[in-house]
C-alpha cells in the first residue's frame, strides 16, 4: 500500500519531517516565503494531508483543488483563522493547531515589547546606530516604571494568564482581564478582576491583547477603543495585527493617548518599513517572533507531525479544531 501524500507548505524543525517521514510521502515547499497562489492549488491534489501556515489561506477554492482524498489540515499555529473550518467540516477534513506549547514563549515577548515601548528602547536604540546620542539627557527618552501599575488583559487564555502572572510577579501589577468567562484560576494566581472592555481600556496603565481574530474581534481596536485608553498607556499586540486599526493607532501614537505600543502582529505582514507605523518612534515592531525560541517551535513541529499522522491513520487529532 502506498504511503499516504502530504505537502508541507514551509520548511519545519527537522523533527516534525522526520516523523511525518517515517510514514508518509512527503514533499515540502522549498521557498523561504511561502507558496503562491497558483503554486498552492498546484501541489494540493493528490494530497491526504497539508500542513499549512498562517500564511497560507486554505479556503473552499484549495479544498476542492485538493480533492475528496484530502483528510486532514495541520496548521503549525495556535490560530487557524486562515483555514475555513465550516467547509472542512462540510468535506469532512479534520483540521488541527499547536496549542500550549508556545504559551511561556509569547508571554516572554509580550513582556519584552511592554518594557521596550514603556522604556522608549525603539528610540535609544535609533538614536545610538544613527549617530544622534551625543551626551547624557537629564530629560530624554522618559518613560514609565511597570511597578504598582496597571495591566489589562484582552483576552484571558493561557497566554493572556501567563503575560498575567509575569507581570503581577515581578512588578506587582494589578490586573484586568476580559473574557467570555470568568477565569478563576487566573483570579486566585494574581488577583485579577474581570471588567467590561471599556473599563479594562479606562483603568489600565499597559494593555496587552491575547484574543483571537474572528468577527467580533476584527478592528475592536479602534478610534474610539484607543481614545478611551489611559494617557500614557501603552499598547501591546502579539495576538494578530487585524485586531488593532492600524491608522487609530498611529493617530493615538502621535496625537495620544498613548505613550508608546509594541506589536509582533501587523496587518498586513511584513508591514513595509515605509509605512507611518514602521517609521514611528514610538512604536516597537517585532516581525511576528512571539514563537520563535527553539523549544517551542520544536514543540509546535512535533504535535503538527503528530496531529497529521492522526488525520490520516483515523486516529483523534492530539489538539483538533475541528
Amino acid at each position: 500500500m502506498a504511503a499516504p501524500r502530504v505537502f508541507v507548505t514551509r520548511q519545519i524543525p527537522c523533527i516534525g519531517l522526520e516523523r511525518l517521514s517515517e510514514h508518509c510521502d512527503v514533499e515540502v515547499w522549498p521557498g523561504e516565503l511561502p507558496p503562491d497562489r497558483n503554486t498552492l492549488l498546484a501541489k494540493v491534489p493528490g494530497a491526504a494531508g497539508l500542513l499549512t501556515l498562517l500564511s497560507d489561506r486554505i479556503d473552499a477554492e484549495v479544498f476542492a483543488a485538493a480533492g475528496p482524498q484530502l483528510k486532514v489540515v495541520s496548521n503549525y499555529a495556535v490560530g487557524y483563522n486562515n483555514i475555513d473550518t465550516v467547509e472542512a467540516q462540510k468535506r469532512g477534513v479534520r483540521v488541527g493547531n499547536t496549542p500550549d506549547v508556545l504559551t511561556a514563549a509569547t508571554a516572554d515577548m509580550a513582556v519584552a515589547l511592554l518594557l521596550a515601548a514603556a522604556r522608549h528602547l525603539r528610540e535609544g536604540v535609533d538614536d545610538v546606530r544613527e549617530g544622534r546620542w551625543q551626551t547624557w539627557k537629564p530629560l530624554g527618552y522618559l518613560g514609565v516604571e511597570l511597578s504598582d501599575r496597571t495591566i489589562g488583559i484582552v483576552g484571558g487564555g493561557r497566554i493572556g494568564a501567563a503575560v498575567a502572572q509575569r507581570l503581577h510577579g515581578g512588578w506587582k501589577m494589578r490586573v484586568l482581564y476580559t473574557a467570555r468567562s470568568d477565569k478563576r484560576d487566573l483570579e486566585q494566581a494574581t488577583g485579577a478582576r474581570r471588567v467590561s472592555f471599556e473599563e479594562l481600556l479606562e483603568e489600565s496603565d499597559f494593555v496587552s491583547i491575547h484574543c483571537d481574530l474572528n468577527p467580533e474581534t476584527a478592528g475592536m481596536f479602534d478610534a474610539a477603543a484607543l481614545q478611551r485608553m489611559k494617557p500614557g498607556s501603552v499598547l501591546v499586540n502579539t495576538a494578530r495585527g487585524g485586531v488593532v486599526d492600524q491608522d487609530a493607532l498611529l493617530e493615538a501614537l502621535r496625537n495620544g493617548p498613548l505613550l508608546g505600543a509594541g506589536l509582533d502582529v501587523t496587518d498586513p505582514e511584513p508591514l513595509s518599513p515605509e509605512h507611518p507605523l514602521a517609521q514611528a518612534a514610538n512604536c516597537v515592531i517585532a516581525p511576528h517572533i512571539g514563537s520563535a525560541t527553539r523549544e517551542a517551535r520544536e514543540a509546535m513541529a512535533r504535535i503538527a507531525a503528530d496531529n497529521l499522522l492522526a488525520g490520516l491513520f483515523d486516529q483523534p487529532l492530539p489538539a483538533a479544531v475541528v
